[in-house]
């Protein structure tokens, strides 16, 4: 069975607790959970500084995306129990770290380490586990031994995160906020948005438009395929199944009144680059994770070119919006060419991307 083979399971279930519990918090810095769970609408709610370590039982494990979910249940001394919520990545991220629907059983005795919730819930992010005393591995797989070569940009591609710069901030959140000098109606925004709101885009599995699956290109894949009858070039992001149209035909943009949710892309041939024009967006709330809106003056500019080893692709794009930005951002990556990884359906379960919130329904 493919890594990407991961079929969801929701069960919940009670079982016997252990007679005894222990909880130790102990100062972390908080670079130890930046890739364990692609958690980043929820992070400002964690204590991602601390790690709070308990022995449990599992009573529930759930692979969903984007976010999967583990319940511990622990007793304390007085002999009551609590129901820990443990939160992890996608199930399509974590197939990527070697997990699976048998990686967790109901009634395994464990020792969790959590990011803890500010607000006192019995509720966190994954930070490590032991499984009858052994650790169990949250490292991403490695890359396929022997790389294989494109003979094109068509293919299937994932970053190599060797290539990423030393200072690489870690994610769409954060390299905006490095990178992007936002205008006064801008930061206002910004500071007025509450990522527990259905103001966030991604509490109602809608996509991140572009570069936003460029981004996360660090967890999933991105799929580039040439439709040359038709001129048009797809490219979609595994991430929420975002897809994207480009007209290859010379066609230009529709009038500026006629606005999309992933904009409306035109493309074109420089040498052995693809160049690919996206304006006319829609108004987005938050489209780069961090409360900064896009509006009517967006603009993107993306170059595909395939590089002479013919095992990566260069990506580079660049971001303008003058309504919430100053200037542009421009940021560049290497793709390798990863054939072996399915583009299965990411299939967004809205009662997973909103189980963080406090009053979300069990």
């Amino acid at each position: 069975m493919s890594t990407e083979s991961v079929v969801s399971r929701a069960v919940a279930t009670k079982v016997a607790s252990p007679s005894s519990i222990s909880l130790v918090a102990a100062a972390m810095l908080a670079c130890i959970v930046a890739g364990a769970a692609s958690a980043h609408h929820s992070d400002v709610a964690l204590r991602l500084e601390e790690v709070l370590t308990f022995d449990g039982v599992v009573t529930e494990f759930t692979l969903r995306n984007p976010h999967s979910y583990f319940v511990v249940e622990t007793t304390e001394v007085n002999g009551e129990t609590q129901a820990w919520e443990v939160q992890m990545g996608s199930a399509l991220n974590m197939s990527r770290r070697g997990w699976s629907a048998e990686t967790l059983s109901l009634g395994d005795v464990v020792t969790v380490g959590i990011h803890p919730a500010r607000d006192g819930r019995t509720y966190g992010l994954f930070d490590s586990l032991e499984r009858n005393g052994l650790p169990v591995s949250y490292d991403r797989l490695p890359p396929p031994s022997n790389a294989a070569r494109a003979t094109s940009i068509e293919g299937v591609w994932l970053v190599d995160r060797e290539r990423l710069p030393a200072d690489y901030p870690g994610g769409l959140a954060e390299l905006m906020d490095r990178d992007m000098t936002m205008t006064e109606k801008g930061r206002l925004a910004a500071e007025a948005f509450s990522q527990d709101s259905l103001e966030n885009p991604e509490l109602s599995c809608i996509t991140k438009p572009t570069p936003g699956g460029l981004i996360y290109t660090d967890s999933y894949p991105l799929q580039i395929e040439f439709r040359n009858e038709e001129q048009i070039v797809m490219i979609r992001s595994q991430y929420f199944d975002q897809e994207r149209t480009v007209y290859m035909d010379g066609r230009e943009h529709p009038p500026a009144d006629q606005r999309m949710h992933e904009g409306h892309s035109i493309g074109w041939w420089e040498d052995d680059v693809l160049v690919v024009d996206t304006s006319n967006f829609a108004d987005d709330r938050s489209p780069y994770q961090n409360g900064v809106p896009s509006g009517a003056q967006k603009h993107v500019v993306e170059r595909y070119r395939l590089q002479a080893s013919s095992t990566h692709m260069t990506l580079q794009f660049v971001l303008e919006d003058p309504e919430y930005m100053v200037g542009s951002v421009t940021h560049t990556r290497d793709l390798r060419y990863s054939p072996h990884i399915e583009m299965v359906p990411f299939d967004c379960d809205i009662a997973a991307t909103r189980r963080y919130l406090p009053d979300a329904p069990q």
